[in-house]
């Protein structure tokens, strides 16, 4: 199934939704320290570990003749944004799901590079609610905001298929604003940030 000439805007409309509510955790003037506690989502079908309570954004995003669920749960620490984004993609449309990824993926990576920033790739595996072990990429970016000040990010996407045919895109990324060194990978490796990715698991 083909997506519609709607589809890149709709998305970008998504990725404004996640910018708006990462805005809005930037203007809390207190952050908690860390504070891990596991969060179950089952309607979003996962278990996660966040340094906090995270807040909980749902809406729906029109998609050719329906409706994508997407929800985002996020939480700021300090100069850190850890968030998951989850997207249901209806059986009927399951098949469009590679091509969904692609437009986010290609979106943000090249807002990347756009910025004079860079992206380096890193292979890493991630572990299902069964235990299971599978492969995923790691996306290690460096946005420039201007000639000063940069942001550095590590995002993974994950895609998982429900017993009902509905695929789930899951992305899941830590933002960190201020970044003083231009290797990102070092920086966001470390155990506050790998914890984060290494203890969700996806149904």
């Amino acid at each position: 199934m083909l997506i519609s000439k709607r589809m890149e805007p709709v998305l970008f409309r998504a990725w404004k939704a996640v910018a708006l509510l990462a805005a809005m955790i930037l203007l809390i003037a207190c952050s908690p320290k860390l504070d891990w506690r596991t969060v179950q989502s089952p309607q979003e079908r996962y278990t996660a570990l966040f340094p906090g309570k995270p807040d909980k954004l749902e809406r729906r995003i029109p998609y050719q003749e329906q409706e994508l669920n997407q929800t985002l749960e996020a939480v700021k620490i300090d100069n850190d944004i850890y968030s998951i984004s989850s997207i249901q993609v209806p059986a009927n449309q399951a098949e469009a799901t590679e091509k969904i990824i692609t437009q986010l993926k290609s979106s943000l990576l090249e807002r990347a590079k756009a910025s004079g920033g860079r992206v380096v790739e890193e292979v890493a595996t991630y572990q299902a609610s069964n235990r299971q072990k599978l492969t995923t990429t790691d996306y290690f970016i460096i946005l420039k905001l201007n000639a000063k000040e940069q942001q550095q990010m590590r995002v993974r996407w994950i895609t998982r298929q429900a017993s009902n045919g509905d695929a789930w895109i899951y992305q899941i990324s830590v933002l960190h604003a201020n970044a003083n060194t231009d290797d990102a990978k070092i920086l966001l490796s470390k155990e506050e940030y790998a914890n984060f990715f290494n203890e969700f698991y996806p149904e």
